[in-house]
């Protein structure tokens, strides 16, 4: 608070400052209060524990700090969050070194589990959930969870889209310390190609920008015209910008180069992957510790190199807990890798899988360009039909027998696409059986379920869970039921061939909105049980 200090040394010893004061339309008492105000945000300030150079906020100190504070970056967190532990020592890092610097961006963090008030007031609905503020207006945070990417992320928001570099030390200094660094050479920063980089830079988050018209550093790096250069620690180190500058072309020149020919699918690179142009991705699930991952991530790359640009290549550890997830959604299992998926991303995700599991460069290459040509069919996952499937009130579906049995116009069928882990599934699981039990035997109405991350069908698309839909009799009519999930309401609804009833609540209505919501303690437990049934199942393919 530089300003502060300033006015408190000039009230005190100027004297020409103190009658400048005096017949300035200002009073005395004005100045003071002031300066008494600046000194209590200073005294709040002062109170404010610090953890490794973050600051620990509270529903006590909350508003006070973000008054005070004009540039904060807060982490809304929960003790048992694993995330969150794998961001503390990155965010406690970043904290450190903008201190060092004396910036005047600060960090702080808050346990939304305790302080419930303030997490409440910002509807936090998981975490760690980040949140910028500038002069107290809160923004989300977009950034990457390293500490460079946190620093380089916060320097943007605070200051030019792009640095000014002046010499050659400067601008190496500037290339060297960044993963990936995109340098502007414009004689004349005035340009219209200057302008279109500048807004490209100011567009994008997670790269860092400089400018230069020092022709020392075109000379040294080698620069004849105005031109963008991306410079990288991988792959050939360097891309130079080729066509018209402009802005739409600069980014999209970036977005091509900035992630590696191969690249891993982690925490930080996930937003690079899904936020970049080319949605085609190809990837390869393997062991990192498995005897060939070399072999096998070689021969991976060597079929990207005539893809770049089309299609990404990315592949997956699934040693890590936290791809297990990743894995259940292509219908793996850990005993199931190493194996190769390719999925093209748009308003339908739609998934491809190789008709054996040779996963040598050839193999990848025919693949991967039959794909583009259109020759390859979507793979749709599908579970066995069990034995048992219609023993039960609630018949059990699966991709194989779907169409077969909600299909079948002679009847009205209501079936619900669930997820084993989903807390709101597993609410309704009782409620469903009941409604079964009521149909067993009304030969007009079957009541069924299905395992939707493990079964899809190529005209139905489920996106949250459960979803619930109805397909009645003598009908090619698909209802969505979006009403109240009570045993009344569904009765309701079903006698009257899905005419009554199907009306949102409220409540529903924000589920449907924003997804599954749960506690943390049970998204927490919800997990484990996951992970536990996963454990089972891989234990049983192992016995057989």
């Amino acid at each position: 608070m530089p300003g502060l200090f300033a006015t408190l040394k000039y009230v005190r010893y100027s004297r020409n400052h103190c009658l400048l004061l005096k017949h300035s339309r200002f009073s005395i008492m004005k100045v003071l209060s002031v300066i008494c105000l600046a000194i209590l945000a200073l005294t709040n300030a002062a109170d404010v524990k610090e953890e490794e150079d973050v600051l620990v906020l509270g529903n006590d100190n909350f508003d006070s700090v973000i008054e005070s504070t004009k540039f904060i970056l807060v982490e809304f967190y929960a003790p048992w969050c694993g995330h969150c532990k794998a961001l503390a020592p990155e965010y406690a890092k970043a904290a450190k070194a903008l201190k060092e610097e004396g910036s005047d961006i600060k960090l702080g963090k808050l346990d939304a589990t305790v302080e419930t008030s303030v997490a409440e007031k910002f509807e936090i609905r998981g975490y760690p959930t980040l949140k910028f503020f500038r002069d107290g207006k809160p923004v989300e945070y977009q950034g990457g969870r390293t500490s460079t990417e946190i620093v380089n992320w916060l320097k943007k928001k605070t200051g030019p889209p792009a640095k000014a570099l002046s010499g050659v030390e400067e601008t190496k200094e500037f290339i060297g310390a960044q993963e990936v660094a995109v340098v502007g050479f414009f004689k004349d920063q005035e340009s219209e190609g200057a302008k279109a980089f500048l807004e490209t830079a100011a567009s994008m988050d997670d790269v860092v920008f400089g400018i230069t018209s020092d022709d020392a550093v075109f000379t040294d790096l080698k620069v004849e015209k105005d031109n963008v250069v991306l410079f990288k620690k991988f792959d050939e180190g360097r891309n130079n910008f080729e066509g018209e500058l402009k802005a739409e072309a600069i980014k999209t020149f970036i977005q091509g180069n900035q992630l590696p020919l191969v690249v891993e699918f982690t925490q930080e690179s996930a937003q690079k992957i899904f936020g970049g142009e080319i949605k085609n991705h190809i990837l390869m699930f393997i062991n990192k510790k498995a005897g060939d991952f070399g072999q096998k991530l070689e021969e991976f790359r060597e079929a990207a190199s005539g893809f770049k640009g089309k299609v990404l290549f990315i592949w997956i550890d699934t040693d890590q807990d936290d791809n297990v997830r990743i894995l259940e959604f292509f219908g793996l299992t850990t005993a199931d890798v190493p194996a190769i998926r390719l999925i093209s991303l748009g308003d339908d995700m739609v998934k491809y899988k190789p008709a054996d599991r040779n996963m040598d460069r050839d193999t990848v290459k025919t693949f991967v360009q039959d794909f583009l040509d259109g020759k390859l069919k979507p793979h749709l996952m599908s579970e066995e039909v069990p034995e048992d499937w219609d023993k039960n009130p609630v018949k059990v579906l699966v991709g194989s027998n779907f169409a077969e049995v909600a299909k079948d116009k002679t009847k009205g069928v209501f079936v619900e696409f669930y997820a084993p882990w989903c807390g709101h599934c597993k609410q309704l699981a009782p409620i469903w059986d009941k409604l079964g039990e009521h149909f067993k035997d009304n030969a007009d109405v079957v009541v069924a379920k299905m395992d939707s991350t493990k079964n899809e069908l190529e005209d139905i698309k489920i996106q949250s869970f459960p979803t619930l839909k109805y397909f009645p009799k003598d009908s090619d009519e698909v209802v969505d039921y979006s009403g109240e999930r009570t045993l009344e309401a569904l009765t309701k609804f079903l006698e009257s061939g899905g005419k009554e009833g199907n009306g949102p609540t409220e409540e529903e209505s924000e589920e449907e909105e924003d997804g599954e919501e749960l506690s943390p303690e049970e998204q927490e437990e919800l997990e484990k049980q996951a992970e536990g049934e996963a454990k089972k199942e891989e234990a049983k393919k192992d016995e057989l």
